[in-house]
């Protein structure tokens, strides 16, 4: 009986973890939906006791951009997975960034435009999409740069 220590197991399932990606048609479905999503949000605006629907549309447009992260390219090979492993490390380090100086550059302006200006933090939709417009973009641009 071969027996398999907890630490093996969780191993595999780290590696499996790290090698998930969906199929390339899901670039495709995400375009459409963060797409679709993005229409929406500007539509809203001209729309009266429309304020419900913005979360709705907000998780939407981060569902259409996941999407379009996860998914493969046409041609994956260890590079690619380099260039985007890259991309995902460097949009996480600017996030973290931009979470810490975004409320400060926001108080600096509101106290030099209004006395009273407090200092609040953002919510979380601006956080992750930050995050992943700047992991496609920075994967775009890897791939652009190293082809």
């Amino acid at each position: 009986m071969n027996k398999e220590s907890f630490c093996d197991k969780e191993r595999r399932k780290l590696e499996k973890m790290n090698k998930f990606q969906l199929a390339h048609q899901f670039k495709r479905i995400g375009y459409i939906v963060a797409i679709g999503a993005f229409i929406l949000m500007i539509g809203r605006k001209y729309i009266d006791n429309s304020e419900w629907i913005r979360p709705i549309l907000q998780a939407i447009l981060l569902v259409g951009l996941l999407l379009v992260s996860l998914a493969k390219d046409n041609e994956e090979d260890e590079f690619i997975d380099t260039l985007r492993s890259q991309s995902y490390r460097l949009a996480f380090l600017l996030a973290i960034v931009y979470s810490l100086l975004q409320p400060l550059v926001n108080y600096g302006v509101g106290i030099l435009f209004d006395e009273n200006e407090v200092l609040k933090g953002f919510n979380y939709f601006q956080v992750l999409f930050f995050m992943l417009i700047v992991q496609l973009l920075f994967f775009w641009q890897l791939k652009r740069f190293n082809q």
